[in-house]
């Protein structure tokens, strides 16, 4: 989930710890060799957390302080001082097509107590694969999800390979947002009645949330919450105001981050920056009226793979801040807010220096975690430098 976690305790301890430690993690494992890098607020310090990663996707901090990894090959796992579990069991069975597979993670916001979780990942059905969502228990001894059920699953599907979106984030009342893309196929992005190009709200049991803008009409789905996104592959809840947020992959030019409204149109593929992969214009330009403007947007693209709102004590100079990852440009974007929340400035940093990156989280201590896609994939943590600070 796009949140910070508090209240961290060991549910491990003892004998009972070192035997489950011994029977479940592998040696994969990076020395904890430690980069300096400079940046324009603060000195930062970036360490591996774990390598050997088969292309992670989303990461989220446990309460007893592991980390919990998908990876887009279908598997889980926690990774904990180091080491890398072996595979959890009980994750639903994934359509591994092209860019679907296993995707989000999400903990419940009472997760420390209920063990539940959230997953977003491609599956099999009738016509191809679509994107769903599922609801488990992490075991005690996390070896395995328990009582996992599907609680929704895209009503279209198709045998294509892109555009599947799927990051969640959890609103204060528990319920779910998340991204669908437009599957490769840009004209359901203007569709109500059709779940790909939205951002999506469901309640936990997967039910529409009351607060939906076609609920109870024939104008559209009544799980939609706003239509014309291309691929949101990124969605975070500020914590301090509820505002949501997404990034999202545009064409060649025309990356957004986006502040979707319920009922709202965000424009693709009539409304963009940038340009078709073609090279052709789009129908409408890059503003018309009846679509909503991007709050920012890069040209060319460095294709966005998660944002995360900065709230955290490590780096105050950064306190509201949008922090996006990038795949093409292998980066990070911190893009500076004003007390209005308008985005003011942007700083890109590690670019290059670590691959592409898929997800960036703001950990409870304010450090950041981020994953690299890669078929070696590495948890990194990027804290304060205190030796050039």
């Amino acid at each position: 989930m796009r949140r910070d976690t508090g209240g961290l305790k060991d549910i491990l301890n003892g004998a009972a710890a070192a035997v489950f430690l011994a029977l479940t993690f592998s040696p994969v494992f990076s020395a904890a060799e430690v980069r300096e890098f400079p940046s324009k607020k603060a000195a930062l310090a970036v360490e591996t957390l774990a390598s050997g990663l088969k292309q992670p996707w989303s990461v989220e901090v446990l309460p007893d302080g592991g980390y919990l990894v998908s990876e887009k090959g279908g598997t889980l796992r926690i990774v904990r001082n180091g080491k890398v579990s072996a595979p959890i069991s009980g994750v639903p069975e994934v359509a591994t097509n092209g860019q679907g597979g296993l995707l989000d993670i999400a903990l419940a916001p009472d997760f420390a107590r209920s063990r539940t979780l959230y997953l977003t990942y491609s599956a099999r059905g009738d016509g191809g694969a679509g994107t769903a969502v599922a609801r488990a228990r992490l075991s005690d001894d996390g070896t395995r999800l328990q009582d996992t059920a599907r609680i929704f699953l895209m009503n279209r599907l198709t045998p294509r390979g892109q555009h599947f979106g799927s990051r969640i984030a959890i609103a204060g009342d528990g319920s779910l947002f998340f991204g669908i893309g437009d599957r490769g196929q840009g004209s359901r992005s203007q569709d109500p009645r059709d779940h790909a190009g939205a951002i999506l709200h469901i309640n936990p049991d997967g039910s529409p949330h009351a607060d939906n803008p076609f609920l109870g009409t024939s104008e559209g789905l009544a799980e939609i919450w706003s239509k014309g996104h291309r691929n949101p592959q990124g969605l975070a809840i500020d914590p301090k105001d509820g505002t949501l947020l997404s990034a999202e992959h545009g064409a060649r030019g025309g990356d957004e981050i986006n502040n979707p409204q319920p009922g709202r149109n965000y424009g693709w593929p009539l409304v963009s920056y940038g340009r078709h992969y073609s090279g052709a214009e789009f129908d409408l330009g890059s503003s018309a009226e009846g679509y909503e403007p991007p709050l920012y947007y890069w040209d060319p693209s460095i294709a966005p793979g998660a944002i995360a709102v900065y709230r955290g004590a490590m780096f105050p100079e950064w306190e509201g801040d949008l922090i996006v990852a990038a795949l093409k440009y292998q980066l990070v974007a911190r893009l500076e807010r004003d007390e209005s929340g308008a985005i003011v400035s942007e700083e890109r940093l590690f670019d290059g220096e670590f691959g592409r990156i898929r997800d960036v989280i703001v950990a409870p201590d304010g450090a950041l975690l981020l994953l690299t896609d890669d078929t070696d994939g590495a948890l990194l943590r990027v804290f304060r430098s205190t030796a050039t600070d």
